[in-house]
């Protein structure tokens, strides 16, 4: 597992923001800093921005934004819910400690959405273009 510095985070976060960061480096890890790092950003929404970065970072790299690839509307919501709610239990922690915390624990698992939705209505691409409700579990966030 990689370990991230705030730097890391910023660098990151920036890099998928002006569509910079090398593709290689957009990992689960890397949603996971790009989403602290927007959740910390004075002025910026993440509810509302991120879903736009992530198409636009996507189409920057070549990755088409279909019913089948790219941009998922339910997992990133999921995980920016799961993100700011990890972040509000640790206020002064820094985005790094917090970010290692996550990933060492259930969120660092790119699977982590299947204990809350059936992998049908997960990977449907009603779920891709909208939120869907969990099926299978309440989110706990």
């Amino acid at each position: 597992m990689t370990a991230y510095t705030d730097l890391d985070i910023a660098r990151i976060g920036e890099g998928v923001t002006h569509r910079t960061l090398p593709k290689p480096e957009w990992t689960h890890a890397a949603h996971w800093a790009a989403a602290f790092w927007l959740l910390t950003r004075p002025g910026v929404d993440a509810f509302r921005d991120m879903p736009g970065l992530i198409r636009a970072y996507n189409e920057a790299t070549g990755v088409p934004n279909t019913d089948t690839s790219g941009y998922h509307e339910t997992i990133t919501l999921a995980s920016l819910r799961a993100a700011r709610a990890h972040l509000v239990a640790r206020p002064n922690t820094s985005l790094s400690a917090a970010l290692a915390e996550l990933l060492a624990g259930p969120f660092g698992r790119s699977d982590w959405p299947l204990a809350y939705w059936s992998r049908p209505r997960l990977f449907s691409p009603e779920a891709r273009r909208a939120w869907l409700d969990p099926d299978l579990s309440p989110l706990p966030f």
